[in-house]
């Protein structure tokens, strides 16, 4: 690669060898994290962030009130109710009615310490239903945090890339896992980190069809709840809603992060939506294993019990505060992250004029929206090599490939970019143009 770069290349280099990474492809989100840090600290040079997905506002302040006055009460020397408390049950409930028109009884509302909690806890029940099916299919790209779970559990997955498996292609896709009758579940993110598609109402019935047909859970991860900006979704009982597979399916579970709309990632908060059907359901590996079928109960008395013995309480408080003002049309909890989808424009922009291309560019036919994330390519560039050349112009991202992506090219954050730094970037990528 030419040295020419806007950062110091022998002060990079040597930052970039310290961490010893034989494979650079298998560099981790906080592997390339700590190397910019490093580059930094050793050429004084600030870095385009652009690898993190962190939020990137303050948190709710309805939810900040909220938790400190459930502090100020006491309530911090209680153990939390392993079902969560009931104000949260009731605003999670009535929020999935206002904003995706459909109906999960409280009881089936479950707080976790953050989606990601919920999403291991769900891989593991559904794992142990039934001992003849003991696989997830991922739609990916994906949070590859997700398959490390499955890895952890010692549990087996399968992916592909839906790059070119859209629209009636996709329905076709799936069969042919689910088919083999292996698989207890499916997980897709709708917003999608890291390409940002979403999934349209006729894939995401055949989906559900196929879920019903072939007896297998749909783990909706719904982290970007709402910010497809394409269409305002904050109307509470009123459409367009957030699109879902329960339109289409009772084999569900649907997961709402406290994290990304409502800014309220650093109190790991999020709620399970598991349909009724499922939730009282009875397996019978379940059964078999714990002497109660009931998948609900399994859930929530043997696996969230044994995982943390609940989610700590003043987050449940903050998030039904959030919830509930949402509801009431008090609080439109898109309104800063909006923010999002207008430095995803800019940095499009950016790049599109330095030689850069949109990896994944269209929802069938339609245009991607601008959000939280989006992806680049270069040509002749492998998304690797990107990843690497681009520390030594000052911009940090990471490769597709660590998402289940086969596609060449980067996941591009928009949560840490300022304004001052667009012009920046721009020179930088400008060189690294000229360059290649």
């Amino acid at each position: 690669m030419n040295t020419n770069t806007p950062i110091n290349y022998d002060k990079a280099k040597a930052a970039i060898d310290s961490f010893h990474i034989p494979n650079f492809g298998n560099a981790t989100i906080r592997d390339i994290v700590n190397i910019a840090n490093k580059i930094e600290k050793e050429t004084g040079e600030k870095f385009v962030r652009l690898e993190m997905g962190s939020p990137g506002f303050p948190p709710e302040k309805i939810g900040v009130d909220a938790e400190i006055k459930a502090m100020q009460n006491g309530i911090a020397s209680k153990y939390p109710p392993l079902q969560g408390i009931p104000e949260l049950k009731e605003a999670a409930s009535k929020f999935i009615k206002a904003f995706i028109n459909i109906d999960v009884p409280e009881n089936c509302c479950i707080p976790t310490s953050g989606s990601m909690q919920g999403c291991y806890a769900a891989f593991l029940v559904s794992g142990q239903c039934d001992k003849k099916k003991n696989k997830i299919l991922f739609i990916d790209p994906g949070f590859p945090v997700q398959k490390t779970q499955l890895k952890v559990l010692g549990m087996e997955y399968d992916s592909f890339d839906t790059f070119s498996y859209r629209g009636e292609k996709l329905a076709t896709k799936i069969e042919e896992y689910l088919k083999t009758g292996e698989y207890c579940a499916m997980l897709y993110s709708n917003p999608n980190n890291p390409a940002w598609t979403c999934l349209t109402d006729s894939e995401l019935k055949s989906i559900g069809t196929l879920a019903t047909k072939y007896d297998v859970i749909v783990i909706e991860d719904l982290a970007y709840f709402g910010m497809d900006f394409r269409q305002d979704i904050t109307k509470p009982y009123e459409p367009p809603y957030q699109p879902s597979v329960a339109n289409y399916t009772d084999n569900y579970i649907m997961m709402i992060s406290g994290s990304k709309a409502f800014s309220y990632a650093g109190q790991r908060i999020a709620v399970v939506a598991i349909s009724e059907k499922i939730f009282c359901r009875e397996y019978e590996g379940l059964k078999n294993r714990y002497g109660i079928g009931e998948f609900g109960i399994v859930y929530v008395n043997r696996v969230l019990y044994t995982l943390s013995s609940g989610t700590a309480h003043t987050p449940q408080y903050a998030l039904a505060a959030m919830l509930n003002a949402a509801v009431n049309n008090e609080y439109n909890f898109l309104h800063d992250v909006y923010e999002y989808g207008r430095r995803a424009e800019k940095l499009k922009e950016i790049f599109l004029r330095n030689g850069f291309y949109i990896v994944y560019e269209k929802d069938i036919d339609q245009p991607v929206g601008n959000g939280f994330y989006f992806t680049i390519g270069y040509k002749g560039k492998t998304g690797v090599e990107l990843m690497y050349e681009l520390l030594f112009y000052g911009v940090s991202a990471i490769s597709l490939n660590s998402t289940g992506s086969a596609q060449e090219g980067l996941r591009i954050c928009t949560s840490f970019v300022r304004d001052d730094q667009y012009e920046t970037l721009n020179e930088r990528m400008k060189i690294f143009h000229t360059n290649n």
